[in-house]
């Protein structure tokens, strides 16, 4: 077996079973009441999309289950058996900000992200071949010794899910993932998150305005304004009249597509509409 394998293995086993709880759940930054009363459940191995307008505190619930800023109420952590666990939580942020024109490779950020070893004195075989691997895994090896500058806005994002992978999460946290990529991008960006959760049992929390998308992709929809305002499934959710009311004729136009056109089904072993 070669370290690649070895290394697409472990991520495989480190990935399991794990449903996320929020019970009376709120953020408070100062004197500002940012999210309250929160009670979800996100479930193993679901894509749950969480939409809203700017402000609602998205990005903020997202902070506050990765452990970035502090939170009151109950956040947990169960797996098949109800028992409480800590998990592995990978974080695909909106963007990086970085000075496009460094001399800085693929292989750079991961070895900056991943040791402690200065990036300066060169890569070892072996993390080299744990990159390679990771990006392997979203169809992007090829682009590890590429400066970060020369890459396009969809291949940065792929980057950035790979080193979400490493080491393979139970949770995967996407922070409106696709913003300013082109169509094609965002399907590629889609399937590829769809193909992974339903290896790896992953279960995905997605930050995304990309309506037809989530109508096709996601298993649950969560409307999010400082609490949560609707939750359901996207044939739920795109029937709900509030909804259709909110945010006019592109909603109802993906919600005609739902009536009309196939649902992309996750099961093991396939992808099926």
């Amino acid at each position: 077996m070669t370290y690649t394998d070895t290394i697409l293995k472990s991520q495989r086993k480190s990935c399991g079973l794990c449903c996320t709880k929020l019970e009376n759940f709120g953020v408070t930054i100062g004197k500002t009441e940012i999210l309250s009363d929160l009670d979800l459940h996100i479930h193993c191995g679901d894509l749950t999309a969480v939409v809203g307008p700017n402000g609602a505190g998205k990005t903020t619930l997202l902070k506050a289950i990765l452990g970035e800023i502090g939170h009151t109420g109950k956040l947990s952590f169960l797996d098949a058996k109800d028992c409480r666990r800590n998990p592995v939580v990978g974080y695909v942020p909106q963007r990086l900000d970085f000075d496009l024109g460094a001399p800085i490779s693929v292989l750079d950020l991961f070895s900056a992200c991943s040791s402690s070893w200065p990036v300066c004195l060169g890569h070892s075989r072996r993390l080299r071949e744990r990159a390679s691997a990771s990006l392997a895994s979203v169809q992007a090896d090829h682009l590890l010794n590429r400066r970060l500058g020369d890459l396009s806005g969809g291949e940065l994002q792929r980057v950035l899910l790979a080193m979400a992978l490493d080491p393979g999460p139970d949770l995967l946290l996407l922070d409106e993932p696709v913003s300013g990529i082109d169509v094609q991008g965002k399907e590629l960006f889609y399937n590829l998150v769809s193909d992974l959760r339903r290896q790896y049992d992953l279960s995905v929390i997605l930050v995304s305005h990309d309506w037809s998308l989530l109508s096709r992709y996601a298993d649950r929809i969560i409307l999010l304004d400082r609490t949560v305002q609707c939750c359901g499934t996207p044939e739920e959710f795109f029937s709900n009249e509030k909804i259709l009311r909110a945010y006019g004729p592109a909603v109802r136009e993906d919600a005609d597509q739902i009536r009309l056109g196939p649902k992309i089904i996750h099961r093991r072993g396939g992808v099926h509409a």
